[in-house]
């Protein structure tokens, strides 16, 4: 359906000529005049394009009460949210914005989907307002496939929570804490029925955040609910509210999906050599990782996890986070590169409890690696 507005009502006469002319003027110099006033959204499913590469929707699925939003050009805000659904179920509704495609709905210009091989980079930043007369989340969500699919339940879904307000939890149970992308987060799994469900709740409201997608797409692949050969197809940023969230607001989002293989972070041909040292509860490790395509890698990261029992200590030419688990090592500012058959390492010292075991695999910006 087509999304209602708001009209500014006046007088004819005088008033409605001299709109009449400034709108003829407009069109005489190929400029759009600027909107009077936010669209707003009551219907269901209805949805609008802002900047001329968003979608934002209402996506009311989950009640039979009104739902309203106000799409600014920067975002929305939710206007009406009547009625309320059991905490301990799913939610009203998802109003948000989005980047990607979501039930054959695709935003304008958009790179997705895309294989997760071939992204380099996926930044992107949200800035949300927040209400506490209501009970609901805010959630960033990343929606993977193994195939490209533009319609439908995908087969995992990543949902980042900003923040909660009551007695709400995600979708399984809580399976440990992780560091991603810089910040704590408590990690949730499971399945909602349609799809696998993997959750990080900050353990404090965020407000405003910049990070990149991929960071949390790796997370994803290194605990076994998607590969590299899957499909990024959308990432969207909104609430999911229970009861009431009149109020609650995206106030801005972005998202760039960086494609290609080799430079700029790219996906590229690699191959990681692990050698430890290991004596009764420790160990170390020397881990290179080279280059075995034709391009240059410009800004590393390689993931691997860790077997049960170890935890890293102190690192050495590289950053490593979370200490344990699924793990992700960076680049520093001084190695950055890896030249076509160029090398770089990094190492750590850690502890480890019942038996030493390595790692059983090694991905570099999303691509999988031989191992030496």
């Amino acid at each position: 359906m087509r999304p209602s507005k708001h009209h500014v009502r006046g007088r004819r006469g005088l008033l409605g000529a001299l709109l009449t002319a400034l709108a003829a003027v407009a069109a005489l110099l190929s400029v759009a005049p600027p909107a009077q006033a936010d669209t707003t959204i009551c219907e269901q499913y209805g949805s609008t394009m802002i900047q001329g590469r968003y979608v934002v929707q209402n996506n009311r699925w989950g009640t039979g009460d009104a739902q309203c939003i106000a799409v600014t050009d920067s975002g929305f805000r939710v206007t009406q949210a009547d009625g309320s659904v059991p905490t301990n179920g799913a939610p009203k509704s998802y109003p948000s914005v989005f980047n990607g495609c979501h039930y054959t709905n695709c935003s304008p210009g958009t790179r997705l989907p895309a294989r997760l091989s071939t992204i380099a980079g996926a930044p992107t930043g949200i800035s949300y307002t927040y209400v506490s007369n209501a009970v609901y989340d805010a959630a960033y969500d990343i929606w993977l496939d193994p195939t490209p699919r533009t319609d439908g339940v995908n087969r995992t879904e990543i949902m980042i929570w900003f923040n909660k307000v009551g007695p709400v939890q995600p979708v399984g149970s809580q399976v440990g804490t992780a560091t991603v992308a810089g910040r704590p987060w408590q990690v949730w799994s499971g399945n909602n029925g349609s799809n696998d469900v993997l959750s990080f709740v900050a353990p404090s409201a965020i407000t405003s955040w910049n990070f990149d997608v991929m960071d949390f797409v790796r997370q994803a692949v290194s605990r076994g609910l998607a590969q590299d050969s899957w499909y990024l197809t959308s990432v969207q940023a909104g609430f999911e509210p229970w009861q009431n969230g009149a109020g609650l607001a995206v106030t801005s989002f972005s998202s760039t999906v960086e494609t290609g293989s080799g430079g700029s972070g790219g996906s590229a041909a690699c191959k990681v050599a692990y050698a430890t040292n290991v004596w009764q509860g420790g160990f170390s490790a020397d881990v290179t990782v080279t280059n075995t395509g034709s391009s240059p890698v410009s800004g590393w990261k390689l993931a691997f996890t860790l077997p049960a029992g170890q935890q890293i200590g102190s690192v050495w030419g590289a950053g490593v986070t979370p200490s344990s688990g699924a793990v992700t090592a960076s680049n520093l500012p001084y190695n950055p590169q890896i030249a076509p058959g160029g090398q770089v390492s990094f190492g750590f010292q850690g502890s480890y409890g019942g038996t030493f075991a390595k790692p059983s695999g090694f991905s570099l910006n999303g691509g999988a690696c031989a191992t030496a």
